[in-house]
């Protein structure tokens, strides 16, 4: 029985590491109506740009549900009268009003198609009003099965907050919910909750008032775009800390919000974050939202990427949960969630996929920052045994990118599969200044801006100077690991790329620093003092056959 006990918490472990990267919308194979409504910008949609989101929100814990209103101000770039919000059931959407009037509205499932009384003058500012109310979807398995937390903390008291990353912020609060369309000069949140607890939000408290019956409210604001899945409440009996980071830019306001029996632990903890912030400002550039400022805040689930309010449930331990998802005893040295978390706000937050099939531009760098930050802070051999540790996570079940205009995330392998893609590129540019000043571009020339893989893809390829296109559809559109195949005869190595999209000519490295440029087709290089084997360099994410 004991043996049996022990066996199945190995499975529960490994099912738990498994899924720590799986995202919520990867195993969808049939697409409805309503993926599509989510995913493509339709007439209903394209005619607006969102530029500001007012959201007030005031939830019920006893019940479980919420009410509150959004204003959005949107510009009107092209002729239309007809509105889609998303607003996902079984919230409902109770009033719409545009200068004073009440507009009709219709609901088709997850989408509420507001009709203006004519169409709207072409770059005009204006705002709706809408009143919203319901029992949010309750998040099973946060973050990867979202909706809205209602918890409690080791002490009893109510502890919530939102996770909603794929599923979509319009789980909790009507929007244009699609990652192509920021709001331009940010958002304000608003939280009334009751006297006895915090409310913490993204970027700055503006406002703290009492609401009256003994609660109180607390509205943030954030100056700066942001994704609508970004923007998150959290409520519980916080208290606060905070620092300043001398950054690239001056100085950054760095605030930290944990449950008031966890701060003497968080405190330690919380000291990597500087380490952290010099290393990534280092590699990508300068924080992207000094404006804003930096806030990491204790949360009742893993971890997400909350722009300016980063969520962290890591119980302030090194690695994730404790563990080394390398294997190498290098992902023990610091904590896996201040450093992946806090690196999508350069690859998520500041640089935003238009369409989430390109999440990758999230994950992939994201997942990339680890190693990096390894690196800066052990070495380049420590780097590159993390790198190579967590390979073994890789599954290679389908391809990285996902399915356009629907709304569908690809492989969870856009993690370290996509890690691992870039950890390869940087070999073949072998100049890290070089792969440095990439990075760094890529941040300040699509700084607040929403982006397709293609142009991130492109970028890379023209600052390197080599075409990387082969290497992206290799890793990004096949789940096929190229093979490196080989023959030895005496001195005479002949050597080809095996298992790979056509037109494939990725260069490579021995371990012995000697440069190779296999094809699809056969070639041939004397080299001295071979035995019966050669060895690539480890750094390649390929395989190895010899024939």
């Amino acid at each position: 029985m004991v043996k049996n006990c022990f066996l199945f918490s190995i499975f529960i472990l490994f099912i738990s590491i498994k899924n720590s990267f799986s995202q919520p919308l990867n195993k969808k194979q049939v697409f409805s109506r309503q993926d599509t409504l989510r995913g493509t910008i339709n007439e209903e949609r394209k005619w607006w740009d969102v530029q500001h989101y007012v959201i007030d929100v005031e939830p019920d814990y006893a019940s479980q549900s919420i009410k509150g209103q959004v204003v959005i101000t949107f510009k009107v770039i092209s002729s239309g009268n007809k509105m889609q919000i998303d607003l996902q059931e079984p919230m409902n959407l109770d009033e719409a009003v545009f200068e004073n009037s009440k507009l009709q509205f219709s609901r088709e499932e997850n989408v509420f198609y507001i009709q203006f009384p004519k169409s709207l003058s072409k770059n005009s500012l204006n705002q709706i009003h809408l009143k919203f109310s319901g029992t949010p979807r309750k998040a099973i398995n946060p973050p990867w099965d979202g909706g809205w937390i209602w918890k409690k903390d080791e002490q009893g008291n109510p502890w919530m907050s939102v996770a909603c990353q794929g599923l979509g912020a319009s789980v909790w609060y009507p929007c244009k919910d699609h990652q192509s369309d920021e709001p331009d000069l940010g958002a304000s949140l608003k939280m009334i909750v009751p006297d006895s607890l915090v409310a913490v939000g993204n970027g700055r408290l503006t406002e703290k008032k009492d609401a009256g019956n003994g609660k109180m409210a607390y509205t943030w604001e954030v100056k700066n775009p942001i994704n609508n899945y970004n923007i998150i409440p959290y409520i519980g009996k916080y208290v606060n800390w905070n620092e300043i980071y001398e950054g690239e830019k001056g100085k950054l306001d760095c605030s930290y919000w944990v449950l008031d029996y966890n701060i003497e632990k968080a405190k330690k903890q919380f000291e990597q974050v500087k380490p952290m912030l010099k290393s990534f400002e280092y590699w990508f550039g300068p924080y992207p939202f000094y404006e804003d400022g930096y806030k990491l805040v204790e949360s009742p689930h893993l971890g997400m990427e909350h722009q300016s309010a980063v969520a962290y449930g890591n119980k302030f331990m090194n690695g994730y949960l404790g563990r080394d998802l390398s294997g190498s005893g290098w992902g023990k040295k610091w904590d896996f969630i201040i450093i992946h978390e806090s690196g999508h706000e350069w690859w998520g937050n500041n640089i935003t996929s238009k369409d989430i099939a390109d999440m990758w531009v999230h994950e992939g760098f994201t997942n990339y920052s680890e190693t990096l930050f390894t690196e800066s802070q052990f070495g380049k051999a420590a780097a590159d045994e993390y790198l190579q540790g967590i390979r073994k996570g890789i599954r290679n079940d389908k391809p990285i990118t996902g399915q356009y205009d629907v709304n569908n995330e690809g492989s969870g392998d856009m993690y370290n599969k996509g890690g691992n893609m870039l950890h390869t590129i940087r070999q073949l540019i072998d100049n890290d200044e070089k792969f440095r000043s990439i990075l760094r571009g890529l941040n300040k020339n699509y700084y607040h801006q929403t982006v397709t893989g293609k142009q991130v893809e492109n970028y890379i390829s023209k600052k390197s100077g080599i075409d990387l296109s082969k290497i992206f559809d290799q890793y990004l559109r096949t789940i096929r690991i190229p093979v490196f195949e080989y023959k030895l005869n005496g001195s005479q190595l002949s050597y080809r790329w095996n298992n790979c999209v056509p037109g494939f000519n990725m260069s490579l490295k021995l371990d012995d620093g000697t440069k190779l440029y296999p094809t699809e087709k056969w070639k041939t290089k004397t080299i001295k003092s071979i035995k019966d084997e050669i060895f690539v360099d480890k750094n390649f994410y390929i395989k190895v056959q010899k024939s």
